[in-house]
């Protein structure tokens, strides 16, 4: 069926004035173009909608039917035309952000933190899981965007984008100097597999053709980096999550002969997709090096 919408608008607005005039100033249109519209929309229902009065028109019965649906369709457009432009805003709505727990501990914070004091109103919500199920939720539309190293850019369905570099080193709660061998005779504690930092440390050391059994695995960062300030052993750690026990001397950077690659820490979204205003705004502040 083909409606003419703009004559329905034309129709609600003279009811609510009660006045082909009053409709007319708030339409911005000429009286005579309002008339016209009436009866047009008049010409197509087949009833008349207004009767004229000496202080205006009024509804007829046919017009208080049809006015009471196109009063709540009005409604129903204004209230989403405002809760679109609230959400353009960045006055509503949820950012589901999906990253590991390390990542979000001590990396996201400070983001998380800047763009809950700018939009108060918009909920964040975190999800934690291991990556490659991040990013099936990335692509069943359950988190907008996922925070993560490098090696996340190997489908062809995502775009990853580089934020900053990262680096493991080996830590120890007082100084060492050795060689490789000692190292790898060393009590070594690392994140447990599937982890990111994991992957790609036991793909170097395979290049490298190194035998590794490590002490201890767990599952966070944190705890490496807890248990190794316990002195319990050596830790495999990201430098740039614990440069603050290593500027304190809390931990200290094993002296050897082995440097760690280093890897890309960035996002990543559907590719061809077009982010929402809340992930575009939060990827500037994640751009914006003075928020950390």
């Amino acid at each position: 069926m083909d409606v003419n919408f703009e004559l329905y608008k034309v129709f609600y607005v003279v009811a609510n004035n009660k006045s082909i005039s009053k409709g007319a100033e708030e339409l911005l249109i000429s009286q005579p173009a309002v008339t016209q519209s009436i009866r047009m929309l008049e010409g197509q229902l087949g009833v008349t909608l207004f009767v004229r009065t000496k202080k205006g028109v009024l509804l007829t019965d046919e017009g208080e039917e049809l006015y009471k649906y196109v009063k709540e369709g009005m409604n129903y457009f204004i209230n989403g035309h405002n809760k679109v432009t609230s959400l353009k805003q960045l006055n509503a709505g949820v950012l589901k952000i999906g990253a590991s727990t390390s990542v979000t501990e001590h990396f996201l914070m400070p983001y998380l933190n800047k763009f809950h004091e700018l939009y108060p109103n918009v909920e964040i919500k975190i999800v934690n899981l291991l990556t490659d199920v991040l990013l099936k939720e990335l692509r069943n539309g359950n988190v907008d965007i996922v925070i993560g190293s490098n090696s996340m850019n190997s489908d062809k369905d995502l775009e990853f984008n580089v934020i900053c570099d990262i680096s493991d080193i080996f830590v120890s709660s007082k100084k060492l100097k050795l060689s490789v061998d000692e190292l790898f005779n060393e009590k070594i504690i690392i994140q447990t597999a599937p982890s990111i930092s994991r992957n790609a440390f036991n793909e170097f050391i395979k290049e490298k053709g190194i035998k590794f059994n490590p002490y201890m695995e767990v599952v966070s960062h944190r705890l490496v980096t807890e248990l190794t300030r316990a002195g319990m052993g050596v830790g495999v750690v990201t430098k740039e999550y614990v440069s603050e026990y290593l500027e304190n001397n809390k931990l200290f950077p094993v002296d050897v002969d082995l440097k760690l690659p280093i890897r890309q820490l960035g996002y990543t979204l559907l590719k061809n997709s077009v982010p929402s205003y809340r992930v575009k705004a939060f990827i500037d502040l994640l751009k914006n090096k003075n928020t950390r």
